[in-house]
Formats: structure tokens, sequence, C-alpha cells
């Protein structure tokens, strides 16, 4: 069937079950509101509908019921307060403060009950609008507010339902933006085996960093989703099945990670040969394959990688010609191609084995770490242990419950029309760090501007009330489809939709340039905010995650460590150091991204200095990649079982350079332990009458290249002490 396709590639889009969800429950309210001919219920049926979409969380159907509830019990409660507190101005300011940092803090405990807790401060503006629009306290508020909580609870009946029917699908959708960021991993990585001289490599391994932060977050959502569909249902084939899947992504990412040697002494060697060029093909080729792999996930297609596959063969033939040549310059490289070679084939094979992981072997410890509290005791002391000013959930509580009463307050001065529409930008618009925060509130002005225009030329040229509607529905649509990747799109929507529904009560040509002022004086309090109230300029505490670096590379090699000694397994202890080492080193490339967006007099010399023990980290963490490929265990008689103890050295090393970093002390220069551990893994190699060819050992290899990270890593974190100047009190 012709259209069969079509419908399938759109039915794979991320946001389009969102979006159908939410026409539903627009088209829902519309058609409640004219069979009952009030055309006035749509205004807090709509606004209902928008904040429990805003909260809605990922899970299973019964976790999202459960979820609902809560969101329900916290809006009814939200939305009758603000309908009690509302005619004392002074006593509804200061309810305002108190439920604001409150519902912040309460975002500590995890990211579900962080996005509830900000849905209903959204509905509480809400609440406030809806009571604004008639007047004040009356009768027929709080008929007004029930219909908030009526279009909310349409909006979660649906949710719900839907995620019973088609529970697997953001499973899949999720597993296809893994292998789709592992692609492009893949792709940016073939460009550091490209045989040119004179390239900038750092700006490769700063993009290369960026990357696999993309990568990790992919790999944490997708973790997330499996594992609240997993409770209670261990059984599930196809759960279980797609449990193996992103295993294979978690060995994949490992694999794709991994250095094992300098690229820079192969391109010095093999220049005038053509073996780079046949693994950054490769590279590129196997990058190519996942992203084919993602599609035939989301299609359920056949997958081929024939390309990569060829491409692998002719790597090996380009290794084999090297060897027959039998250069001796070239020798001591021989084995360093064929480690890399073996390593690119054992990629191919899980590529392979991704798109039918049936046919592997099962795994002895498929257990997912649960980062949700267990108790109502671990609940509340994760929120105590951000009561202090060095955590960024408490200044944003502060900076925000005083952005808003201060809003509060210049809309009592001004006394302006539609006045807590000031409120909902500041809400909107004020985020956690400087950079976000400039970011939106640009694509917010320049989204409300871009939506008042057009919505003044559709009430114009569509008066009929029904042409509105269906425009307001669209643009709702069009709303949430854009709202994560598109700001300026969701925001020109967003008003669009106020324009074309308000128009239907009033005049919406009046709510024009009230909407505008009150973003224009929102946006502005909102940045005035996050620049005066404990600012979290990321140069403060970039020593802090640079230390949380190197504490999660150390747990990670100790943990590589211990699987030489007692053998491969891939239990959970393995794979969360794998997993937090990654982490880390994304949330330091995140770091230092939001840095670069931050005044320069705040930003200083930071953000270059960072920039270069990024690379620094990244590339350890490569190394260990490769380290950890390699695992097995190590036997008695085994040459590298002598190495461990020169192992066990650099774990110790790095925890001190933590340290240091964390706690802003003189940095001790490392060349002089890192010479020695060289010289110590260099007396553990064979006798030098031995052919050069048997001198090469992976484990010994990598060590070595770790250790040479030390020095260049103690030299780059006493410059970022240098320069970071004087850390805040608060963060210290």
């Amino acid at each position: 069937m012709p259209i069969a396709l079509p419908l399938r590639r759109l039915w794979t889009l991320d946001k389009f079950a969102y979006s159908v969800r939410v026409f539903i429950a627009f088209s829902g309210a519309l058609l409640l509101s004219a069979l009952l001919g009030d055309v006035a219920l749509v205004i807090p049926l709509f606004l209902g509908i928008i904040a429990c979409a805003l909260s809605e969380t990922d899970d299973s159907w019964e976790g999202r019921f459960q979820a609902l509830l809560v969101t329900l019990a916290c809006f009814a409660s939200a939305s009758f307060i603000v309908q009690w507190l509302f005619p004392w101005p002074w006593l509804f300011a200061l309810g305002l403060a108190i439920s604001t940092f409150t519902l912040i803090m309460l975002g500590a405990i995890g990211q579900r009950y962080a996005t509830i807790a900000s849905g209903t401060l959204i509905l509480s503006i809400y609440s406030m609008i809806n009571i604004e629009q008639h007047g004040g306290v009356d009768e027929d508020v709080a008929y007004r507010q029930l219909l908030l909580l009526a279009g909310a609870a349409w909006y979660g009946v649906i949710s719900v339902i839907w995620c019973a029917l088609f529970s697997r699908q953001p499973v899949k959708q999720s597993m296809a933006r893994v292998y789709k960021a592992l692609g492009e991993f893949l792709i940016l990585k073939s460009a550091l085996f490209e045989p040119v001289r004179g390239v900038d490599v750092e700006a490769r391994r700063v993009a290369l960093a960026r990357q696999n932060g993309k990568v990790v977050t992919a790999l944490n959502q997708a973790k997330e989703m499996i594992f609240r569909r997993l409770e209670g249902q261990r059984g599930d084939q196809k759960l279980n099945r797609y449990l193996r899947i992103y295993f294979i992504a978690q060995d994949i990412h490992e694999r794709a990670s991994s250095t094992h040697y300098p690229y820079s002494a192969l391109t010095d060697a093999f220049f005038h040969h053509d073996v780079l060029f046949r693994c950054q093909r490769l590279l590129d080729q196997q990058g190519r394959a996942c992203r084919q792999l993602a599609k035939s996930l989301l299609l359920n297609r056949p997958f081929g990688h024939e390309q990569s596959e060829q491409a692998l063969a002719d790597l090996r033939a380009s290794i084999d010609n090297l060897g027959d040549q039998g250069k001796p310059e070239w020798q001591p490289l021989m084995r360093p191609l064929n480690a890399l070679a073996d390593n690119l084939t054992t990629l191919e094979a899980q590529i392979a084995s991704a798109h039918n992981p049936d046919t592997g072997s099962e795994r002895r410890d498929s257990a997912l770490y649960d980062r949700s509290p267990s108790s109502l005791l671990e609940a509340w002391r994760r929120v105590r242990l951000n009561f202090t000013l060095g955590s960024p959930t408490f200044r944003h509580a502060v900076r925000l419950s005083t952005a808003l009463v201060a809003g509060y307050g210049l809309l009592h001065w001004l006394d302006p029309e539609q006045g807590f529409w000031i409120l909902l930008t500041t809400l909107f618009v004020c985020r956690p760090n400087f950079a976000t925060t400039r970011r939106f509130l640009s694509q917010r002005i320049i989204g409300t501007v871009l939506g008042l225009v057009v919505g003044w030329a559709s009430i114009s040229l569509f008066p009929h009330p029904l042409v509105q509607s269906m425009i307001a529905v669209a643009a709702g649509v069009s709303f949430f489809a854009n709202r994560e990747k598109h700001y300026v799109i969701a925001t020109a929507s967003i008003t669009l939709l106020v324009l074309c529904s308000f128009n239907q009560v009033g005049d919406g040509f009046d709510l024009i340039w009230p909407r505008l002022f009150d973003t224009l004086i929102g946006a502005l309090i909102a940045g005035l905010a996050v620049f005066f109230i404990l600012p979290d300029w990321q140069g403060r505490r970039l020593n802090r995650e640079a230390a949380h670096a190197l504490t999660n590379h150390r747990r990670y090699l100790e943990e590589i460590i211990h699987q030489y000694e007692e053998g491969k397994q891939d239990d959970l202890a393995y794979r969360l150091a794998r997993r937090n080492a990654h982490n880390t080193d994304a949330a330091l490339s995140t770091l230092l991204t939001n840095m670069l967006h931050e005044p320069g007099h705040y930003r200083k010399q930071d953000a270059d200095n960072g920039l270069r023990f990024l690379v620094l980290s990244n590339t350890l963490l490569s190394h260990l990649s490769a380290l950890g490929a390699h695992r097995h265990q190590l036997a008695d008689d085994e040459d590298d079982s002598a190495s461990v103890p020169a192992a066990k050295r650099m774990c110790e090393l790095l925890d001190q350079l933590a340290e240091q970093l964390q706690n802003r002390q003189p940095i001790t220069p490392l060349s002089a332990q890192a010479e020695a551990l060289i010289a110590q893994l260099d007396e553990q190699g064979p006798p030098k009458e031995e052919n050069a060819v048997t001198r090469y050992r992976p484990i010994q290899s990598q060590l070595r290249l770790i250790a040479n990270q030390l020095a260049p890593l103690s030299d780059a974190a006493s410059r970022l002490i240098s320069t970071n100047g004087t850390d805040d009190p608060g963060l210290s």
C-alpha cells in the first residue's frame, strides 16, 4: 500500500504520539463547549490540558496513572490555594514565595517530581489568569477552577489509556535515538583517523566530547524508559529484547569510545599508506550502519551493513599488505594496528547483533540501577542535602521565588491589563543558569512577537469563531510538537492559541499590546534575577565538576582492575561505574558549553582552560574504555598480571588530583610519578632481544597511555585553580 510507509514513518516521529494526544484533548474540549453552547469553557479547559501535558512523565501505564493522581492532587491544592489567597495581596505574595521555593526544592528528589512541580507552578499562574478573567473572586470562580482541573484530568485519562495501548513505542523510539547518536559519534570519531597533518585535533576532540554527551543522554533516557516498564514485567519478551539491545548499545559505546594508540603516531608512520584511510572509512560506515539500524528498529525493516563489512575486509587486507612489506620501522606498530582492527571487528559484530539480539547469549546480570528514592526518608534526605548555597537547585528556588514575587508586586504597582502574563513569562524564562536563561529570553520575545503578528492576521482574516477555534487547536498541537527543539515556533504557537481562544470571549485585539508588554517585563525580571540573585556562574564550580569527573574515572579504572583480577562480567557495579564516568564527562562538557555563553567578565580564561581539561579527560576516558574492552581474568603467570600494581597506583594519583581540585588546594605535579609508572611498566616488558612485534601488549600499552595523561591532567588542573579566581563562598 503506497500510503502505509509514510504513515509508518509519521508514527515513528518522537512528537507524533504526543501531538495526537494533545489534539484529541483540545478537540474534545472544543466539542464539549460547542455541545453546551458555552464557548467560554474553552479557555479554562485548554489551560488545564496544557498544564497536565507539561507535567507528563514517561512511565508504564500503572506508573503514569499514579503520577496522574499525584499531579491532580497538586493541581487541586494549588488551584484552590490561589483562589483562597487571591483577595489578600500580601498573603498571596507570601504564599507564592513559599510554594515556589517548596516546589522547586522537591525537584531535587528526581526528574519525575521536578516535572510535576513545574506543571503545578504553571497551573497556579493559569489559575490567577482564570480568576483575573472574571474580575476577581465571585460565585463563578470556583466553577472555572474546577474546569481547569477537568481539563487536566481529561488529558491525563487520554495519556494513561494511550500508554496502556502503545507502551512499547516510546521504548523503541528511545533505542532508535541511542543508535542514531552512536552513529554520529562514530562518524565524528572517524575524523580522528584522517591522514592529514596540521589539523586541529583538539577541536575534533571537543566536538567528539560534546557528541559523547548526547550519546550519554540518550542512553540514560532509554535506560529510564526500560526500567519503568520492567517493574513487575520481567517476563515480557519484548521488553527483555529491548533490554538486550540497550546492553549492546552500552558495549558499542565502550568500544567506540576506546583509543588504542596515539593517532598522531600512526599518521606519521603510515602517512603514505592507505591503512588509516581504511580505518576512517570503516568507522564512518559503521556510524552510518548505526543510523540505518535506528531506522530499521523504528520501521521493523531488514537491516543490512554490507558497506561496513566490506570496509572491514579492506582494512584487514591493507594491514596484511603492510605486514608483507616487512619494513622494520613499521613492525612496532603492527600489533597496535591489529588490536585496533580486532576492536573494530568486535564493534562490527555488536552492530550486527543489535538488530537480532535474541541470538546472543544471555547475560548473567541484567539489573538496572534505580535512581529514584526508595522511601520518604530517602526523598527527604535528597531535599535536605540541597539546602545549601552550593546547590544549583537551592539557588534556582531562591531566584525564581524572588522573581515571581517581584513580578507580582510590579503588576500590582503598574496595574496592567492581563498582568499575570508577566508571571508566566518569568516562570518560563527564568532557568537554573545564565546561558539557558539568555537563550530562552531572546527566543521567548521573538516567538511572542511572531505569534502576535500571526494572531492579529488570523483573527482579522478569519473572524468566524469556528475557524479561530480550529486555528487555536492547531496552534496548541504545534506548541507541544516544537517546545523542546524549536522554542521560537512553540512560543509563537502558544501566543496564537491565546489570541484565538480569548477572542472567543472578548476582543482579541485588546490582548495584543498587553501580551507584548507583559512578555517584555517578565523577560526583563527573569534576566535581572539570574544575573543578580545568587548567580550560578559556571566557572565558580568548574574545579568541582572537573574533580567529580576524575573521581568517576578513578572508580571506572578500579572496576576494570577488579574485572582483570576476578574475570570479565558485565555486572551492575561495572556498568554503573562506566556509566557514571561518561555521565560526569558529559556534565563537564555541558558546563563548559554554558560557560561559553556567559559574559566575558565572569568567564575570563576559565573556558579555554576548561576545554583543555575536557579534551584530556575525554582522552583518558577513551583509554579507560579500551582497557575495559580487553577485560579478561589475568592468570598468575600472565605477563600483564604484573601491571595491576601500577594500575592501582594510577587510581591513587587520580584520587589525589581530584581531592586537590575539589578543595582548591595547590596541585601536585604528576610528571615524576608518571615517569616512574611508565618505567615500571616498561620493566615488565619482554627481553629486548625478542622480536619487536611481540613487545606490544594491549593492557600494558593502555596503562602506559593512561600514565602519559597524568602529567598533562595535573598541569591542566593547576591552570583551572590559578585562573578560577576566588571561589564563591557559597560554593565552597
